[in-house]
């Protein structure tokens, strides 16, 4: 049995429609109310929320496989619930900030539960995902309303990651031998700036997107009221403001565990394009 959390995410959601036609093994996506969830057919949907782990014990019951999102609740009891249960292998989602910049405080916050993962005497694959290409649809009301985005850092380019290649390399951690104990960068095929997203999304579109470059003072003002002033600096570091050659790498782990070429965001925004309509 496979376990995936964050099920209804842009990450768990393409897992579970990837995980049908190829696992061998029962599927199970994990949400707080299973009336409401719509998964795929063949996925049991099962109640439990990762921020109460006395309540994950029937959806871990014969689970032997678990794809992981951190931050959802108290890592380091899931992790204990995960191994109580029997789970034998956990594929965690962490983040390539861990390598990239390690003193940002979500970059020591998924550092602190890769450590848990493998302390804990369970089987493990990590993988450290760039920037998600689905982080455009910050973009999506002011894409709707005016046709145009106000970006900072607009000419800085980043091998943004199609959320459903990092599906695409969880699955097949999760069910083809020899990915246990390896942690996995994750990229796209390319680096692509702000200003190329736009005119990616203008042409599924079929009308252009403008974008107005602005300062970092302006666009710290804009997200502090949402993500908090220390989060804002971090976002804002990683978009450009404190790159680095490791953050502008491209890896080539989609293609060489998953056997198919990575995803370029021209096929994200052709796949999502009626979010900006």
């Amino acid at each position: 049995m496979i376990l995936v959390t964050g099920a209804t995410g842009n990450t768990g959601s393409a897992l579970l429609r990837q995980l049908l036609p190829s696992s061998a093994v029962p599927v199970r996506g994990l949400t707080r109310d299973a009336a409401r969830a719509s998964f795929p057919d063949g996925v049991e949907a099962v109640e439990g929320d990762l921020a109460r782990p006395a309540s994950l014990e029937p959806a871990l019951d014969g689970v032997r496989s678990l794809f992981l999102v951190p931050g959802m609740g108290a890592d380091a009891d899931v992790l204990t619930a995960a191994r109580r249960a029997g789970v034998e292998h956990v594929v965690l989602v962490s983040s390539i900030t861990v390598r990239t910049h390690p003193h940002l405080p979500a970059a020591v916050e998924n550092l602190a539960v890769e450590r848990l993962l493998q302390d804990s005497g369970t089987g493990w694959t990590i993988l450290r995902p760039t920037q998600f290409a689905s982080n455009a649809l910050w973009w999506a009301a002011s894409i709707r309303e005016h046709r145009s985005i106000r970006v900072p850092y607009a000419d800085t380019g980043l091998p943004t990651v199609h959320p459903a290649d990092i599906a695409a390399v969880a699955r097949a951690a999760l069910t083809e031998p020899g990915h246990r104990g390896r942690t996995y960068a994750l990229t796209g095929p390319e680096r692509i700036t702000p200003r190329q997203q736009a005119r990616a999304i203008g042409a599924a579109l079929g009308h252009e997107v403008s974008v107005e470059e602005i300062g970092r003072e302006e666009a710290h003002r804009q997200m502090a009221p949402f993500l908090g002033d220390r989060t804002a600096h971090a976002v804002l570091d990683l978009m450009g403001g404190d790159v680095n050659d490791e953050l502008l790498t491209v890896h080539d782990t989609v293609p060489r565990v998953t056997g198919s070429p990575a995803r370029p965001f021209r096929q994200w925004a052709a796949e999502n394009v009626t979010a900006f309509r």
